[in-house]
């Protein structure tokens, strides 16, 4: 007597995928991404901006030894 194989019949969401998201699974990363904006945009205030112009200068000497 020989064994019965089992075969598989495809369930419905091979073909398509069904995922759903949470709310929050959407809402953190927009949350987190405006956090961050926000930190970027508003430090223009702070006590270095108006500082040492070091930085500055190796901004310009890096863009001067790029090749055109």
């Amino acid at each position: 007597m020989s064994a019965r194989t089992h075969t598989r019949t495809p369930s419905p969401s091979v073909g398509g995928v069904d995922t759903r998201l949470p709310w929050w699974a959407l809402a953190l990363p927009v949350a987190a991404f405006v956090a961050l904006f926000l930190l970027i945009a508003g430090s223009g205030g702070g006590p270095a901006a108006g500082g040492d112009p070091t930085v500055g200068r190796l901004l310009e000497q890096i863009q001067q030894s790029l090749p055109r």
